[in-house]
């Protein structure tokens, strides 16, 4: 009888250390490889459209020969708008200043892409999941104490809920971890359909949030 396949080698196509954070509780501990890939959204793309295409363009971009890689995209989206990460203070006030008091959605896609030992691609899976976020309102003197602090900078929608931001959560539909960067229920779905199967991050009496909003998709 022959023996199965080895398990890909795992590598995180993102340079964001909330993702490596996320998957650690996975006991996940991936070797980083960020993707250089052309961010810019397609006229007439929609949000859950442009963060799917865009996490599956970085898995693809940085998947090698017998290893699986996860890629990853999180937009924040105010009605019609996207809003990635600020440009300088004044955007990143101008962004908060928008979400004070109101509901927006947090996007976030993950795809996973995989080649055998002989380069070959055997697996191209994904996933997508939103959660609302509602925003208490905010004084002008809170939104500017916060950007001084500099975390919004780097972050879509010029917001960490797992930092200083997360005093400013009124309610959240769906999971926080979707805000955050990985809905770790899909990422552990997905690594699970390539031969990696990492630990449940919302083990039985957790009491972690479990709505899902997307649907896993191969070709």
């Amino acid at each position: 009888m022959a023996d199965p396949a080895p398990s890909p080698r795992l590598v995180l196509a993102s340079g964001s250390p909330r993702r490596r954070e996320l998957l650690a509780t996975l006991g996940l501990h991936p070797e980083v490889r960020p993707s250089n890939v052309d961010e810019t959204r397609r006229l007439g793309e929609s949000p859950d459209g442009y963060v799917t295409r865009l996490a599956a363009l970085k898995a693809g971009f940085a998947v090698g020969s017998g290893e699986a890689a996860l890629g990853a995209d999180t937009v924040v989206v105010l009605g019609d708008d996207i809003l990635g990460k600020p440009t300088d203070e004044s955007d990143a006030v101008a962004m908060l200043t928008r979400l004070s008091g109101g509901t927006h959605r947090v996007f976030t896609a993950q795809a996973v892409v995989a080649r055998d030992p002989g380069g070959a691609f055997t697996h191209r899976l994904g996933a997508l999941s939103t959660t609302e976020v509602t925003f208490r309102q905010l004084s002008a003197a809170e939104v500017e104490a916060y950007v001084a602090t500099g975390e919004p900078m780097d972050k879509a929608g010029a917001y960490g809920i797992q930092g200083g931001a997360g005093g400013f959560v009124d309610r959240i539909d769906g999971r926080r971890d979707t805000v955050i960067g990985l809905d770790l229920q899909w990422t552990r779905r997905l690594l699970a359909g390539v031969g990696i199967d990492p630990a449940d991050p919302d083990p039985p009496g957790s009491g972690a949030a479990t709505t899902d909003r997307g649907a896993t998709r191969s070709a």
